[in-house]
């Protein structure tokens, strides 16, 4: 559940119009540096419940956070994310440039993120992500394939992605958790509610294909070490 609010450095009009476009452009670039594993970025910008602005508002504080952290020349797709408990966009680019050179993304968050961050929240008046439970403005480079089932280990290959999710990401909701999930062709799932799994609140995971259907042996949450320490036990279920 999203909303486009903007495409900027894009080099025709009709980028606004067409998610083919978008898509393709963003993956030209990305394939001008064949040496780069990294070569996409996702920033997710998460505002206090209450803060839900206007277009214009957010696409002000988008680009002014995409200055701070230096990719103001990248082309970059904003989105308004309307599935969570509290207001949140999703910025999409690349770090590869026009001319192949990749953008350095090293310690992003702590030099550039967060200065910026800071900076934002005074320049708009809002809720400082210190106070906030959700964390403000988090940029997070791309660096894992997705799954293909057949094609790899799945157990493990689960366990990679879950690893960079978890570590990475903050959820308020299961449904958040599959939304980035989802990206890599896995599901979390609680199984239907007679089921035993659902009542004992236990958790599955399964590999999915190119329609969404799930394949394979579901594999339990508990068969990954990490999991009992992850940020997923903050998740309400």
């Amino acid at each position: 559940m999203a909303e486009f609010l903007l495409a900027l450095n894009y080099p025709s009009k009709d980028a606004e119009q067409s998610v083919e476009l978008r898509l393709k452009y963003l993956l030209k670039l990305a394939g001008l540096n064949s040496r780069t594993s990294v070569n996409a970025v996702n920033i997710s910008l998460n505002f206090s419940p209450g803060e839900d602005f206007e277009k214009e508002k957010l696409q002000k504080i988008a680009n002014e956070y995409m200055r701070g952290i230096s990719f103001e020349n990248q082309p970059y797709l904003v989105y308004k994310h309307t599935d969570a408990g509290h207001p949140n966009l999703h910025i999409v680019t690349t770090n590869i440039e026009l001319d192949g050179k990749r953008i350095p993304l090293h310690n992003i968050g702590k030099l550039k993120s967060e200065p910026t961050r800071k900076a934002i929240e005074k320049q708009f008046g809002l809720v400082p992500a210190e106070s906030q439970k959700q964390g403000l403005f988090i940029a997070k480079p791309v660096a894992i394939s997705r799954l293909e089932y057949g094609k790899s280990e799945t157990k493990r290959t689960i366990g990679n992605v879950l690893q960079h999710v978890l570590n990475n990401y903050k959820f308020t909701s299961l449904p958040e958790l599959n939304a980035v999930l989802s990206q890599y062709r896995i599901l979390a799932d609680r199984g239907r509610e007679e089921s035993r799994i659902f009542k004992n609140r236990g958790l599955v995971y399964q590999v999915l294909d190119d329609q969404g259907n799930k394949v394979g042996v579901p594999i339990k949450a508990s068969s990954f070490l990490f999991h009992g320490n992850s940020e997923f036990h903050r998740i309400p279920l």
